[in-house]
């Protein structure tokens, strides 16, 4: 390939690059879950535990900082009654503190 070709190139790619992100993250659902996706990482990276586990929003689930659709319908669960992903979290953490 000639260089001439080669800087014209990469704007053309960046340029539809940034078309397909504009469009992908036009939704807001899209945003957030990036969000999510890129503060996890983050966090990997940095090697900071993740306090907001699946586990530990079990035992908490409408007072939990990421309210997905998953969390919102355990929320809903327990607000009619169902006790079980409640029963189960402080089981477990029984568990754990006795061994």
């Amino acid at each position: 390939m000639k260089k001439r070709y080669l800087f014209p190139s990469i704007g053309a790619v960046s340029a539809i690059g940034a078309s397909v992100a504009g469009y992908y993250l036009k939704e807001k659902g899209n945003r957030e879950k990036l969000k999510r996706n890129l503060q996890g990482l983050k966090s990997k990276l940095l090697g900071k535990e993740d306090r907001n586990s699946t586990f530990e929003n079990a035992g908490i689930p409408d007072e939990a900082p990421n309210l997905d659709h998953e969390q919102l319908e355990n929320a809903k669960m327990v607000s009619e009654g169902s006790q079980f992903g409640v029963q189960y979290y402080n089981e477990k953490k029984h568990e754990n503190n006795i061994n």
